[in-house]
């Protein structure tokens, strides 16, 4: 009863991905989940922040839009009635995707508690029961992590699930963290009423993103009444008077912020404690995740991972991606059939609002690899599209290999960014060019046409085009 072609500790995005594989490949699967089913992104990563985001711009567009004659008004949202809304959704989806899901493979065995690797290679179950598999995936994923900051313990902090899960909205908020997470959040419970004071030790907000992306996005979002600070050293929290007292430094001066909850955005770690990693002989890195080969194997060659516990990047795509290439090699490797776990074009998106999206090199990368990029930026007041919704923030960035003409790089700062993301991902994967991009039809009073302009603008001031004009 307790023996398995293959078994799939960790019950997220890439573990289904991992069991469904299976599965499709003729597998008896075991699937073990000891937390919340379905993993990080559906139940307090990308669906409840996003819509929890999409609920904060409607509150803000009531008093926000450019539009003449459409009156606005003003009034504080029920958050009570917000979060409510979320949690449905969120349990709609752990619902219809997870285990109906595994309802309908017959091959697929799930056992909700906590397991550990064991000889065999097997799984040590909580309740003593012991599975034996044939291979093992792991598909742990990852937790919030916080640095060691003196106090921060003592006084306790938000993540991005008890912020997302808070009873009332607080009158004030410090955000330490000025990636995705701190900035999506920030950004929400500003548009909710909040005072947001973010803080960010690099030198600028999304510091993974070209620079002029985190210059242009920082002013927006001080425009829109976000308090941030760059540069930070943070020296110590603790509690003041009922509210959370952050002092810190921001080069020789000395600062302090005082707000009701703090939140902790500083980054996530894999989770490999407790799975009995190391007797297992499998390697960790110096962050505590999964070391693997190109085709996702550990240093035990009977154990594969995938998604977060391998570090980054950390998106429920990738992991979904990776959950399928380590049971194709697990299963099918020995026959020839190896596949490579290949991020090549991996697209990434910040869902602020303005949204980040970014594919391949920044500037400064490609000039690393020694050559002089095509370098051309397109601001959105010349896509027509933007200009008709009355909402022409951000620009559009595009990089070229100057020998090929090839497109090696996007970066987008627009309402809907990770809408136009992929078609420079599909570019960068398929060796497309200036060329191709520009020759292409792209629908009119689109913001993907905006690509298509952009792309033209490596040759030609398309202030001086007329509208559809190539």
């Amino acid at each position: 009863m307790n023996i398995f072609d293959l078994a799939v500790v960790g019950g997220g995005s890439a573990g289904f991905a991992a069991a469904v594989k299976g599965v499709e490949l003729g597998a008896k699967v075991a699937i073990v989940e000891g937390g919340t089913l379905g993993g990080t992104c559906v139940n307090v990563g990308c669906i409840p922040s996003k819509t929890l985001l999409r609920a904060a711009e409607a509150q803000h567009r009531r008093t926000n839009h450019g539009f003449a004659g459409v009156p606005t008004t003003d009034g504080r949202a029920e958050w009570a009635t917000v979060r409510e809304h979320k949690d449905e959704l969120v349990a709609e989806l752990q619902q219809a995707k997870y285990r109906d899901v595994l309802q309908s493979y017959e091959g697929i065995t799930l056992f909700e508690q906590q397991a550990a690797l064991a000889p065999g290679p097997a799984l040590q179950l909580a309740d003593g029961r012991r599975l034996s598999a044939s291979k093992i995936v792991i598909a742990t994923g990852a937790s919030p992590w916080t640095p060691p900051i003196p106090g921060l313990a003592e006084v306790g902090y938000l993540d991005n699930a008890t912020a997302m899960a808070l009873e009332q909205l607080p009158q004030s908020l410090i955000v330490i963290g000025a990636s995705a997470v701190g900035l999506e959040l920030g950004q929400m419970f500003a548009r909710l009423g909040v005072r947001v004071t973010v803080l960010e030790a690099l030198p600028r907000v999304v510091p993974t993103e070209d620079p002029l992306v985190g210059e242009a996005l920082a002013g927006f979002l001080r425009a829109e009444g976000i308090e941030i600070h760059v540069g930070v050293r943070v020296e110590g929290v603790r509690r003041s008077g009922g509210s959370h007292a952050v002092a810190y430094r921001v080069g020789a001066a000395e600062q302090a912020s005082t707000a009701e909850q703090l939140l902790v955005a500083t980054g996530r770690r894999a989770n490999t404690r407790g799975l009995g990693l190391e007797s297992a002989d499998v390697s960790l890195g110096p962050k505590g995740e999964i070391r693997v080969n190109e085709f996702l194997q550990t240093t035990n060659p009977d154990v594969y991972a995938a998604g977060d516990v391998l570090g980054d990047p950390m998106f429920v795509y990738v992991a979904a991606y990776g959950g399928m290439v380590a049971v194709e090699n697990a299963l099918d490797g020995h026959k020839g059939r190896s596949r490579r776990y290949d991020l090549t074009a991996v697209p990434r998106v910040t869902f602020t609002d303005p949204a980040v999206a970014s594919v391949g090199l920044t500037e400064a990368e490609a000039q690393a690899q020694g050559t002089v990029p095509l370098v051309t930026q397109l601001a959105l007041e010349h896509v027509p599209r933007a200009r008709a919704a009355r909402d022409t923030l951000g620009f559009i960035k595009l990089i070229a290999d100057p020998t090929t003409r090839r497109i090696v790089g996007a970066h987008i700062l627009a309402a809907e960014a990770g809408e136009m993301i992929t078609e420079p991902a599909l570019a960068i994967r398929f060796g497309l060019t200036i060329d191709d991009l520009t020759t292409t039809f792209h629908p009119y009073l689109t913001l993907s046409e905006g690509i298509k302009l952009a792309a033209q603008t490596f040759e030609k001031d398309v202030t001086k085009l007329s509208c559809c004009a190539a």
